[in-house]
């Protein structure tokens, strides 16, 4: 059971790689067996279908999300560090962003293309990510512009991200996340402020 259990696991961190990499649609049953090194059949005792793997790695990449955010909620010092660990990601990942994107933003946009059934269930990422900024605008006391803002700063880093993976340039990046903080210096200066600007 246990090692059922694993090989699972596996089957799923690898099919989260390669769809990240190559895409979903690019992305086939002898990719992901490859990738893990196990039989055809081996493979399809843990999942029938490439959507139940979709099913898998979504619920796998949201739980990742949320395990991150709360990592932020423990350890970041208020709501304006919490935010800024959430913008400095694109710097974090860089090397993986300039080769592939945004691994959520990536996903979303591929199966929405195609009108795929878990496309709904990709963008519970993207809703878990702006009511999170959205209640840290909250705390800071940004008010009824707080869902603006949080959109602001989710838009900014599909982005940059787009444009990182487009282009190539650190030092893009490294401006843009410069801009950005200083906007959020500009949010907690002051009420005149707490609109975008």
């Amino acid at each position: 059971m246990v090692a059922a259990v694993e090989t699972r696991r596996q089957i799923v961190d690898a099919a989260d790689s390669l769809f990240y990499a190559q895409g979903f649609a690019q992305t086939s049953f002898a990719d992901i067996a490859a990738a893990v090194k196990i039989s055809r059949g081996n493979f399809y005792y843990h999942f029938k279908t490439k959507d139940e793997i979709l099913e898998a790695v979504i619920d796998k990449r949201l739980s990742d999300r949320r395990k991150l955010l709360a990592k932020w909620d423990e350890t970041a010092d208020g709501a304006k560090k919490r935010i800024e660990c959430f913008i400095r990601i694109v710097i974090v990942n860089q090397a993986k962003i300039m080769a592939y994107g945004c691994p959520v933003g990536t996903l979303t946009t591929e199966l929405a293309k195609v009108d795929h059934p878990s496309s709904e269930r990709a963008n519970e990422i993207m809703v878990l990510f702006g009511d999170w900024l959205e209640r840290q605008f909250r705390e800071l006391g940004c008010g009824e512009s707080s869902r603006d803002n949080a959109l602001h700063v989710l838009g900014w880093s599909q982005g940059v991200a787009t444009l990182a993976q487009a282009f190539k340039d650190k030092a893009y990046v490294e401006r843009e996340v410069s801009k950005i903080l200083t906007w959020l210096d500009g949010i907690t200066a002051g009420p005149e402020l707490k609109h975008r600007q």
